[in-house]
Parts: C-alpha cells; structure tokens; sequence
C-alpha cells in the first residue's frame, strides 16, 4: 500500500543491506551451513521488519507502539516473577535471586529495561498529556532493571540519561555549543582516565568483579579463534556449536560453556570476520552523524530516539552479544532508527 514510501526508505540503507547480504552468503564458508541458513533467514526477516516499521511510522508513532510494547512487558514481568516465580526469578550460583521477567535471563530483562527507559522517558520528557503514566512507565522500568540486578544494564541506562541531554547541546547556537561540548569532552576524559586507574572501585560499585563474572577471561580466547579465520570468520552463527564445533577449544580451556562471546564486536567478528565488523562500523558511523544532523534540524525529544538507541547498541555491546543476532528487538530498532534519520528533514508531528 506504501510501496513508493518503503523504496525510497529501501534505497538508503546500503551498508545495511550489504552486512546483511554478507551474513547470508556467509553460508559459502560457514562451519555449520544449516544454522548459518536458518539464522541468515531470520536476520532478513527481522530486517525487513525495521524497514516496515521505519516506512510506515514517525519517530513519535515508533516511539508510543514501543511504550505499549513494553509496558505489557512490564506487566507480564511482573506477573511472572511473583504468580510463576519458577519462571519469572532466576537463581545464579551464589544463591541469590533475580528478576528476569518474561525472559530467558535476568541480563535480557535488564538490558530491555534499559531501552523501555528510555522510551517512557523522552515520551514523558516531550508530552505534557498523561505524562504521569509514562513517567509510572519510566519508574517501573527502572524498577525491573533494579531487580535484575544487571549491572552493566544500569550503567548503560546512566550513561543514555546523561546522552540525552548532551545531544540536546547539538542544538545549542554554534557559539554556546562548542565549548560546552569541548568542556563535556574534557570532563568525559578526567573521568575515563580515573576508572582506568581505579577499575576495581568502579565494578564493585556496580555489583561486578575486574573480570566483568568471567568476559575478561573469555575474551583472550575468543580472539585467539578470530585471528585463525580473520576476514571472513566462521559464517553466521557457524562458531558456537558447543563440542561439535569450534566453540569446543573456548569450552575446553575456559572451563565453562559459554554459547556467545559476551562482547556483540567480537561476536561479530566470529560470524563475519573483520569484513563484516568494518562494514557494520562503517555503516555505523554514518548513521550516527546522520543522527545528529537529523538532530541538529529538528525541536522535537523524539528525534533524539536514533542516537539514544544507536548510543545503546555501542554500550551494550560491551558485555553483551546482540548486535547482529536474529529475532532481536535491539536489531529491527537499529535498522528502524538507521534508515528514519535518511528522510530528507524530520516530520514536525
């Protein structure tokens, strides 16, 4: 019905497409041809499900469907932990008890939480119309990220609340803008140098040890498997197949049976090898400048979703292994929010 739209949206999105395509083909060399098909189709659908939902909606519209997503998430998180607590509380080896909700993992929920934040909060920040049930929205989604426990999870929420008054400068005069941000920058920089040389104080204050529970030591590991195949890597979803795959070698050293990298960089460097991160990097980084030219043009909160939402992925991709995975909520906003900031000027809505 749209179909002018969605191939003016479709025709922006290149790099995209062609990390996209590279994940696909990757079947050619994949160590485990069946699960690189299965999980590339999947990819292509998730995809183009970020391309229909940039085509057919506004930021704001985006935004207010994501609200109602997560606020029956919310609730059903809720639900789960304390009606069906075998399902919704997770139990780790120490003994204690953490909230994942409707997910697999307290680390899904919180990482969800983080983003659900962050929508509630730039709708609450922009509508002044009910905009006491979307800060509720804000609190509980904090809430469930506190119950968690995920401490990277938090951080990264801190971090994006702090983003987004600091993208709000962008659209500052030029000569009030420069040197608040040459200031931000300054500060940002004291700050990095002062975790480096007190790291054990910054993670024990977040609930972690140095080794961020094991990724530290996992990581060596892992690079030494990229360094083996490291242009193409081991197709798409081809390295983690337990001790029928190359993934046994991780196993068998680390001592435990990790099924992803714990870092979204080095996952996809697995999967397509630095062909594909420099293709995704690339794709990235123009992506973030369009967002801050989209930015810099509009008034609107809700044009500031890309670079929150682009910000996250940066973020989370630390500790976590979403970047590129299929069936990922984190994946179709990405593509959503990468080909939005494409139009030509933000729709004043």
């Amino acid at each position: 019905m749209r179909w002018k739209k969605t191939l003016y949206f479709f025709n922006k999105g290149f790099l995209l497409y062609f990390l996209i395509l590279l994940s696909a083909i990757s079947i050619l060399w994949s160590f485990e041809p069946s699960t690189t098909l299965k999980n590339s189709f999947s990819l292509i659908n998730s995809s183009l499900f970020g391309l229909y939902f940039a085509s057919r909606y506004t930021l704001k519209q985006q935004l207010h469907l994501l609200a109602w997503n997560f606020g029956i998430i919310i609730i059903l998180s809720f639900v789960f932990a304390i009606a069906l607590p075998k399902y919704g509380i997770q139990s780790d080896l120490t003994g204690g008890a953490k909230w994942r909700g409707v997910f697999t993992h307290k680390n899904g929920l919180g990482a969800r939480m983080v983003t659900s934040s962050m929508v509630f909060f730039i709708l609450a920040y922009q509508t002044k119309k009910r905009s006491w049930l979307l800060w509720g929205g804000f609190s509980l989604s904090i809430l469930l990220l506190l119950l968690s426990a995920s401490g990277s999870s938090l951080l990264n929420l801190l971090i994006t609340i702090l983003a987004f008054f600091a993208f709000q400068i962008w659209r500052w005069p030029y000569q009030f803008m420069i040197p608040t941000l040459i200031m931000i920058a300054t500060i940002s920089q004291s700050l990095y140098f002062w975790v480096s040389n007190n790291p054990d104080l910054v993670f024990s204050s977040i609930g972690k040890d140095a080794t961020l529970t094991g990724r530290t030591e996992l990581w060596p590991l892992v690079i030494d498997m990229i360094w083996k195949h490291p242009w193409l890597g081991y197709g798409y979803g081809g390295f983690w197949q337990g001790w029928n795959g190359e993934s046994a070698y991780i196993w068998l050293v680390a001592g435990w049976t990790p099924n992803h990298p714990h870092n979204g960089y080095l996952a996809l460097c697995l999967d397509l090898g630095l062909l594909g991160l420099g293709v995704f990097f690339l794709g990235f980084w123009r992506n973030y400048l369009q967002g801050f030219a989209w930015v810099r043009s509009s008034k609107t909160a809700y044009d500031v979703w890309p670079l929150i939402h682009m910000t996250f992925i940066a973020l989370s991709s630390l500790t976590e292994s979403n970047l590129l995975e299929s069936n990922s909520l984190t994946w179709m906003l990405y593509v959503a929010v990468s080909l939005s900031v494409r139009m030509k000027l933000p729709i004043q809505v």
